[in-house]
């Protein structure tokens, strides 16, 4: 399972790599430990301009299991724990979740990618979900006062600029986005879209392709087994 899991987290890192609103590196040459760093290239934004650097770290059963994604320095936000962790559905473990009324739908599944998991964090920072927060000091703050609020993600803001390489050139939305809009519109799903216009390679489907087949020889495997019996 940890060999299937190398090949597709390879090969999502390579084509993630081509984009320009994120930074990714692996970390000390292990394909389960990435440093990210998101970039938020939307002028609307209270966190336009930002280079917000991230851990993620991912199971040996992925994509069957979620990654953890790790803000290194934690954002005051109302869906940010004091740890930088996140409470966003997209990381929870699959299924429908009855405690907290979550469906299998709105949680992880084997069909998402890192890239779904990054544009749904970039999404969370200006769409916060102030119903149940995992802050709830930035949740109030963010209702009741909200140009505080504003102060504080502008220190966040600033503070994060500090961890921009001297080498690296800020993407502008225009250059980041470019591409994506020559080729067309683009799906965030495994299944629905096309992998080409949404920015993958053919090889997505052969690491699929061959889950499949390595699931399907352990099934064989068992079979056998019983009939041994």
């Amino acid at each position: 399972m940890a060999d299937i899991a190398q090949r597709v987290l390879m090969n999502e890192f390579k084509q993630l790599s081509k984009e320009k609103w994120t930074n990714i590196e692996l970390i000390n040459e292990n394909v389960f430990e990435w440093s990210v760093a998101l970039i938020v290239l939307n002028e609307d934004s209270l966190y336009y301009g930002g280079y917000f650097k991230a851990k993620m770290t991912f199971p040996r059963n992925y994509p069957h299991s979620p990654p953890d994604f790790k803000f290194i320095r934690p954002l005051y936000h109302p869906n940010i724990y004091p740890d930088g962790r996140l409470c966003i559905s997209i990381l929870h473990p699959p299924g429908d979740d009855e405690m907290s009324g979550e469906t299998a739908a709105e949680r992880w599944s084997p069909v998402q990618r890192v890239e779904t998991v990054l544009i749904s964090i970039l999404s969370l920072l200006d769409d916060a979900e102030v119903s149940s927060p995992a802050n709830v000091d930035a949740g109030v703050m963010l209702r009741n006062k909200p140009e505080e609020y504003k102060g504080l993600v502008k220190k966040d803001l600033d503070l994060s600029k500090q961890d921009i390489p001297a080498d690296f050139t800020m993407p502008t939305h225009e250059t980041a986005w470019r591409k994506k809009e020559d080729e067309g519109d683009f799906d965030m799903s495994w299944e629905d879209s096309d992998v080409e216009s949404f920015g993958g390679s053919e090889s997505d489907l052969e690491d699929g392709d061959e889950l499949d087949s390595d699931m399907a020889d352990d099934d064989d495997l068992e079979d056998e087994d019983e009939d041994d019996k």
